[in-house]
C-alpha cells in the first residue's frame, strides 16, 4: 500500500510538471507568434526548466533563438536535438534547422552536409533539397572570391614588389647623388684650400721680402720742420757768400793802363 502510494505521488509529480511545460510551451508560442522573440525564450526556457528532455521546449527555443540571429546558440541546440530524437521527420526538421542556422553564419560546407542528414531522414523533404543547392551555390561562389582575392593578393604583392624596387633604386640613385655631390664639394673645398694657402705662402713671402728692404725712415713733423727751417738758411747763406763773392771780385777787377 505504501508503494502505491509513492508511485501515485510520483504520478501527481510527474503531471504538475508536465502542465507546467505545456503551460509555457503554449505562452511562448503566443509570444512567438507575436514576434516577441525575446519574451517566448523566457518562456521556452521555464519549460526546460520544468522538463529538461522536453523536445518541443528545446526545438522551439532554438526556433527563438534563430528569429533574433543567435545562430550560433540555435545550431548547437538543433544538432543536440537532431542526435536526441528518435522520430526520423522530427530528426530530419532538426537537421534543416541546423542547417539553415549554419546557412546564416556563411559555414557553408557544414550547412551543406547538415540538409543531407536531413534529406536521409526524410527523402521528401523538398526545403533541405532546395536549401543544400543554395548552399551549394554559395559554396562555389566562396571558392571563387577566395581565388580572386588570391589573384589579387598576387597582383597587390607583385605592386609592392615593384613598388619597393622603384623606392630601393631611387633611393640608391639618391645617396649615389649625394656621395657625387659630397665627393665634388670636397675636392671644391680642397682645391680652394690648397689655392688660398698657396696665396698666403706668396703673400707672407713678399710680406718677408718688404721687410728685408731698408724702409724710409719716419721723421716727426717738428723734425721735418726744423729740417726745413735749417735748408732754408743755408740756402740764404750760401746767396749771401756768393754775393760777396761777386762783390770781391768787382773791386779787384784791374785797370788797364792808356799806353
Amino acid at each position: 500500500m505504501r508503494f502505491i502510494l509513492l508511485n501515485i505521488a510520483l504520478l501527481l509529480s510527474i503531471g504538475l510538471f508536465a502542465q507546467k511545460e505545456n503551460k509555457y510551451i503554449r505562452s511562448g508560442n503566443d509570444l512567438y507568434a507575436e514576434e516577441n522573440y525575446k519574451e517566448a525564450e523566457v518562456d521556452y526556457m521555464k519549460a526546460l526548466e520544468a522538463n529538461p528532455a522536453s523536445s518541443k521546449g528545446q526545438f522551439n527555443l532554438g526556433d527563438a533563438l534563430y528569429k533574433q540571429e543567435n545562430y550560433e546558440d540555435a545550431s548547437k541546440i538543433f544538432n543536440n536535438q537532431a542526435e536526441l530524437l528518435s522520430d526520423k521527420s522530427e530528426r530530419s526538421d532538426a537537421y534543416y534547422n541546423l542547417g539553415n542556422s549554419l546557412l546564416k553564419e556563411n559555414k557553408f560546407p557544414e550547412s551543406i552536409d547538415a540538409y543531407k542528414k536531413a534529406l536521409r531522414n526524410n527523402p521528401n523533404n523538398m526545403e533541405a533539397k532546395y536549401n543544400m543547392e543554395y548552399a551549394k551555390q554559395k559554396l562555389e561562389q566562396q571558392q571563387q572570391q577566395q581565388k580572386d582575392d588570391k589573384k589579387d593578393d598576387k597582383k597587390d604583392d607583385k605592386k609592392d614588389d615593384k613598388k619597393q624596387d622603384k623606392e630601393k633604386q631611387d633611393k640608391e640613385k639618391q645617396d649615389k647623388e649625394k656621395q657625387d655631390k659630397e665627393k665634388q664639394d670636397k675636392e671644391k673645398q680642397d682645391k680652394e684650400d690648397q689655392q688660398k694657402k698657396k696665396q698666403d705662402e706668396q703673400e707672407g713671402d713678399q710680406n718677408q721680402e718688404k721687410q728685408q728692404q731698408p724702409q724710409p725712415q719716419q721723421i716727426s713733423k717738428k723734425d721735418a720742420q726744423r729740417m726745413l727751417e735749417a735748408l732754408k738758411d743755408n740756402e740764404k747763406k750760401t746767396l749771401e757768400k756768393l754775393k760777396l763773392q761777386k762783390m770781391k771780385a768787382g773791386n779787384s777787377k784791374k785797370v788797364e793802363k792808356d799806353w
